[in-house]
């Protein structure tokens, strides 16, 4: 197993008033040559928006972009008639494909919106664009690993234009858990939400990231009560 340890401390601090960013690969002003992807995995972007502030209307095209709030509630608007809010146990996915617009936006004029964005590469590009979001119920976390999106749409997760597994857990101090790579060549972003844990004998501790590869499983040991999310994408 072939380990990158990503520290939560690490990662490009962006602080525009209304949006604190926290950038784990390069993007917008934040560059770092040794951090521009992990594999097919382009962006995780940890973002805080103001009461009422957002993303106006922008572009995207042939990028998978995988939504996740943390707390509080985002209103998306796209150019393909899509419309809605999403909150915390909801996923949203977006495949951009041949070209979509869309805005986001903090959906309460009083408490702040904190959400997970990451972009993945496509496997077929120029496809026609989509949007999905769905509500998960968050018993289905507990101590163990709930797929949320996939290729193959296992455990009701939402379809996904690449051979890409995110997976959620909520795990209770004490426990550990297996996963096992569901593809050939892939490798896994593990990113610890909230909590500590120890990966292959690496301490973790809240946003703290560790990506393996070249590896069919590995093993999390969890220190305190936590919440991880696991990024599986090619890589290459």
């Amino acid at each position: 197993m072939k380990k990158i340890i990503h520290k939560a401390n690490d990662r490009g601090i962006q602080n525009h008033g209304w949006l604190k960013a926290a950038h784990s690969f390069s993007f917008a002003n934040y560059h770092d040559p040794n951090k521009v992807h992990f594999g097919l995995l382009r962006v995780l972007n940890d973002d805080i928006v103001a009461p009422g502030m957002g993303f106006g209307t922008h572009g995207h095209d042939n990028m998978e972009i995988v939504t996740i709030p943390l707390k509080g509630s985002l209103a998306h608007k796209d150019s393909i008639g899509s419309e809605g809010i999403i909150t915390a146990n909801e996923v949203q996915i977006m495949s951009a494909g041949s070209g979509i617009k869309h805005s986001e936006f903090n959906a309460s004029s009083t408490e702040e919106v904190n959400l997970l964005q990451l972009w993945v590469f496509p496997k077929e590009r120029n496809i026609e664009p989509r949007y999905d979001q769905k509500q998960f119920d968050e018993t289905g976390f507990d101590n163990k690993f709930q797929t949320v999106v996939s290729p193959d749409q296992v455990d009701g997760s939402m379809w996904i234009n690449q051979n890409a597994v995110f997976s959620l857990g909520n795990f209770k101090q004490g426990t550990s858990a297996s996963y096992k790579l569901n593809f050939n060549g892939n490798g896994a972003y593990v990113f610890l939400i909230e909590g500590k844990a120890d990966l292959d004998g690496q301490s973790m501790e809240k946003r703290d990231a560790i990506g393996v590869y070249d590896t069919e499983a590995f093993d999390i040991k969890f220190l305190e009560d936590a919440k991880v999310l696991v990024i599986e994408v090619p890589m290459e």
